[in-house]
């Protein structure tokens, strides 16, 4: 970049940050382009999972999920992101242009960004310790800005919820095989054998109140000494088109990052959501909107080991090079 700009160097410092963002199955489906005076981001139809995400919903929640770490990423380095979204209707995969001002950072923006190498997607049993209604407020606040609402799911709507929640578990786990044969014909085509398929496992924690999915590794399913006190939250916007859900996944990422920032464990489930047949059962538990991403949240056992960090593609291979007069066009 030039102008008065960040530099590459900011620049790529910012969006090694963004792609440790939670992506559907560990896909990564974004690329970047770096131009003079702005970031583009666009949606990588060739990560699809067909099988798993036949209307590409959430590959569009991961790449808003990937625009809010790199707006927040900028914000710690000392850039504002000014973003545009969907802003070429030719370009359906043209998801966000961001232009970048200068911006002191402030403590937020430097602890935020401080929790996003720290986030972990954990499958584990929580533990018994209740979570503050202050911090479960901070979250929706958070989400709300990004126009997302975040709701408590408690009493009837969460036994509501019981049922497909179960139900997403046992029908991947009958058809695991075929699962994985997409998985792993994706990760073949595009050079990528460990990416998506890094949790190794083939089991589903079905005894749960709300199963974990059938990628859990199976070092997370040990034996369980205490109930777990984690609250169950669904993140819902008033519409379920391609904006609505980028901005569903720059909501999520605030709630994954803030409920890092103080401690809490988080997993989103997103088998009873990859269902269509599913979806409605969601709605009934009385939510309103349209549900986008159903999140755990809770403490994880003062005796848990560390997370491994999941593997993500290099910046080089996310990145895409344009000719100078299209840089300029931002």
């Amino acid at each position: 970049m030039d102008r008065g700009l960040p530099d590459d160097h900011t620049v790529k410092a910012a969006l090694a940050l963004a792609v440790r963002a939670p992506s559907v199955h560990n896909t990564q489906p974004w690329r970047w382009r770096i131009a003079d005076h702005c970031v583009q981001l666009y949606l990588d139809p060739a990560r699809a999972l067909s099988s798993t995400d036949a209307d590409q919903r959430d590959m569009v929640l991961s790449c808003g999920a990937a625009l809010h770490h790199l707006r927040v990423a900028f914000a710690a380095l000392g850039w504002s992101a000014v973003v545009h979204r969907l802003p070429s209707p030719a370009e359906p995969n043209h998801l966000a242009t961001i232009e970048l001002v200068r911006h002191r950072p402030n403590s937020q923006d430097l602890a935020l960004s401080a929790a996003i190498p720290r986030r972990r997607t954990d499958y584990r049993h929580f533990s018994s310790w209740p979570v503050p209604p202050g911090y479960l407020g901070l979250v929706s606040e958070r989400a709300a800005r990004l126009g997302a609402v975040v709701r408590q799911v408690s009493g009837t709507p969460r036994e509501l919820l019981d049922d497909p929640l179960r139900d997403a578990a046992q029908r991947r786990a009958e058809d695991l095989e075929k699962y994985r044969l997409e998985l792993a014909e994706w990760s073949g085509r595009h050079g990528i054998q460990d990416d998506v398929l890094a949790g190794g496992a083939t089991r589903v924690r079905t005894d749960d109140e709300f199963p974990a999915g059938a990628f859990a590794g199976p070092q997370l399913t040990g034996e369980v000494h205490e109930p777990d006190f984690a609250e169950l939250l669904v993140l819902g916007t008033s519409g379920d088109d391609r904006q609505s859900r980028l901005c569903a996944g720059e909501a999520l990422s605030a709630v994954l990052l803030t409920a890092t920032n103080v401690g809490l464990a988080t997993c989103v489930l997103t088998e009873p959501l990859e269902i269509p047949a599913l979806r409605p059962q969601v709605r009934a538990a009385g939510l309103e909107g349209y549900p986008q991403a159903l999140i755990r949240v809770g403490w994880a056992p003062t005796s848990s080991d560390p997370l491994p960090m999941t593997p993500r593609r290099e910046i080089e291979e996310v990145l895409d090079t344009i000719d100078t007069s299209e840089a300029t066009a931002c």
